[in-house]
């Protein structure tokens, strides 16, 4: 786990070798173990392994320095943070023995060790034990191909000498991230959207993007664009060529709408396949040569990576929690004490201070590259911090399982809406008002109304409305030309396998995944998500809404397929909604009121062409006599203007 960044001027002009320090300096947080650089001159093929002040002496004996004058039209940057093989031979950029591919790679190859067997059987060598290598040579066997073979998570750059080609590519589901600029000449990319900001980039910010994820909140990632105009992600489940001056961009994988609930598996043959799935990504992600540990708060998903992995390890295992007192839902300390007991587990707790979140609030959002729609994201940043207290340097966490698993209310919806366009009629008096008497999310009229407007309309007619009559506290007005591009409507697919795909390829896990790497990374550590191996992702998507969800049950396989292994407290658990925060509720009513009262008198605010501020100061006044409906919003807009501050933003 580490932070790449890499400059290629295809002009051939020569690379400002300053500006890639600084590219590798201001992630420095993302590897504090080691760094390093390889300068390369395309036109001849000569290259240069370079070291840093903070290269490890074993490599600076055998590099030089950065500073040497080597005249470089591309070059790679590398912050590590070792994890697997913590010898030399992991340092990056690392290269095969003739030098003929470089690379800077961040992530992990979880079935590095079965493609590392496979490989060696078609005449491969290896010099190190690291998954690196095995991405070298098979890139060498497979090409581009090669991404279809791994199992993990990844973001990289390779330059094939040979070739004259750059390769980049991210993993299937965006668990890593990838930025870049390109104008035609110079290419630059780098784990985060500051490194390339270091760059005389325009700050000119998307208005689009912004005013998407102030609609809906899981847009804040979406599609290839950034906050800023000119810097864009490179998409999951995609890799993109430099070649000859022309950058291409490539889908490598998709999950196959053809496959969706075409699954001839019986139910406790499903639950079956899915807990093997499950109880073997789970061991695959254990494997580190550094302690492993977990967040785990009080719910089923992080209960069942918990009991898995504590049974996988060889000493005892350490869980990270955090808790508020503000409301019982907002302390699940009882129930993560269940588990931490039934597996012998060391548990850590962490309950952080509105006065603390205020001093560093402009050190977090610096960290995410973006405002934060949402105070979760801020719990999660200390839980963070509470492992790396510890000494732990790998996590796992319990991303994924509400998206491919129908774990949002929103779900439902669409699967009342199928059993009604579908003719089932008595399944659907069976289950749906079981669901209508369901007190934790909305009102009975409420659930009517959507199960109504999803039977009506299609999924990406569901977001633009969504979106359209959204409050919305920015001047940005909706408009139908606004791209939403990536929603899709599947043909021949339920509304239920169709809303999940979006979740999990366009919207929300996009959004999550941020937020995991930006908090795991600030503190130096690897953050993992056993409910994405893509084997697990497939089965779910193979298998009917039926399995996924019954009556007022979510994710229905996913707690019928774990009882073996999941206390039965938690398994009984419904009152679970979810990783709550006291920030929108709390907070901006008490602690944050001076610091809010200042932004919207200050004279940065009052200037801003992008707020509504008659709007936004009325509503914050309706906030503080008890109004809680435009909470979010208003904590945006605080986020909003203090991003804007932190990055130096003119609008």
């Amino acid at each position: 786990m580490c932070g790449i960044a890499g400059i290629f001027n295809v002009n051939s002009k020569p690379v400002e070798i300053s500006l890639l320090k600084k590219m590798t300096d201001i992630i420095r947080y993302r590897g504090p173990d080691d760094e390093g650089f390889v300068l390369i001159n395309t036109t001849t093929g000569k290259t240069l392994h370079c070291h840093g002040d903070d290269t490890i002496d074993e490599i600076k004996r055998e590099t030089s320095s950065l500073d040497t004058g080597f005249v470089a039209d591309l070059a790679f940057g590398f912050r590590r943070l070792s994890i697997i093989d913590l010898s030399s031979k992991g340092h990056q950029p690392m290269s095969n023995p003739d030098g003929s591919i470089w690379i800077v790679f961040n992530g992990e190859i979880y079935n590095y060790l079965e493609l590392r067997t496979e490989l060696q059987s078609y005449g491969y060598v290896f010099t190190s034990q690291t998954d690196t290598e095995v991405i070298i040579n098979a890139y060498l066997h497979w090409g581009e191909d090669c991404l279809t073979h791994f199992n993990g998570m990844w973001s990289l750059a390779i330059w094939d000498v040979n070739k004259k080609k750059l390769f980049c590519a991210r993993d299937r589901f965006g668990v890593k991230p990838f930025n870049y600029f390109f104008d035609g000449s110079t290419f630059i990319f780098g784990s985060e959207v500051k490194q390339i900001l270091e760059y005389p980039v325009s700050r000119k910010i998307n208005e689009e993007v912004i005013f998407k994820s102030f609609a809906i909140g899981n847009f804040l990632l979406n599609s290839s664009g950034t906050y800023f105009e000119q810097i864009k992600i490179l998409p999951h489940s995609h890799w993109l060529t430099l070649e000859k001056g022309r950058l291409e961009l490539h889908k490598y994988y998709d999950i196959d709408p053809g496959s969706f609930e075409k699954s001839t598996l019986s139910f406790p043959d499903a639950c079956d396949r899915y807990r093997e799935l499950f109880m073997d990504s789970v061991k695959l992600r254990m494997r580190s040569d550094v302690e492993v540990g977990s967040t785990l708060s009080g719910g089923l998903d992080s209960s069942a990576i918990v009991t898995v992995a504590a049974a996988n390890t060889g000493r005892q295992f350490q869980t990270f929690t955090s808790y508020h007192t503000h409301l019982p839902q907002y302390d699940e300390r009882k129930w993560a004490e269940i588990i931490v007991n039934k597996t012998n587990s060391k548990g850590h707790y962490c309950s952080v201070e509105a006065g603390q979140v205020i001093e560093d609030l402009s050190s977090i959002i610096w960290h995410h590259d973006y405002p934060l729609p949402g105070s979760s994201p801020v719990a999660q940043y200390y839980v963070m911090k509470l492992a790396q207290d510890h000494q732990i340097k790998v996590l796992l966490d319990g991303q994924g399982s509400d998206e491919i698993g129908g774990g949002y209310v929103h779900t439902f919806y669409r699967y009342f809406a199928d059993l009604l366009s579908a003719g089932r009629i008595r399944s659907f008096i069976r289950e749906y008002p079981d669901y209508l008497k369901f007190t934790h999310k909305g009102t009975s009229i409420s659930r009517i109304i959507k199960t109504l407007l999803s039977l009506a309309f299609k999924e990406s007619t569901l977001y633009r409305n969504e979106a359209r009559f959204a409050f919305n506290p920015l001047t940005i007005p909706y408009s139908p030309a606004m791209d939403f591009s990536e929603i899709k409507d599947l043909e021949n697919s339920s509304r239920v396998s169709t809303f999940l795909y979006n979740q999990l390829m366009a919207t929300s896990i996009q959004t999550l995944l941020h937020y995991e790497d930006r908090n795991s990374m600030a503190h130096s550590i690897e953050s993992r998500v056993p409910f994405l191996d893509y084997r697990l992702v497939e089965l779910m998507f193979s298998l009917p809404s039926s399995y996924k969800l019954y009556k007022n049950f979510g994710k229905y396989i996913h707690r019928e397929a774990l009882k073996p292994i999941v206390a039965a407290e938690i398994l009984g658990r419904k009152d679970k909604i979810g990783f709550l925060a006291p920030g929108e509720h709390f907070w901006m009513r008490n602690e944050m009121q001076p610091l809010i009262k200042e932004i919207l008198s200050s004279s940065s605010f009052k200037t801003r062409k992008i707020f509504n501020h008659q709007l936004i100061i009325k509503e914050y006044s309706r906030y503080l006599r008890g109004y809680n409906t435009h909470s979010r919003w208003l904590w945006m807009v605080l986020m909003l203007e203090l991003w804007f501050r932190k990055y130096n933003i003119e609008i």
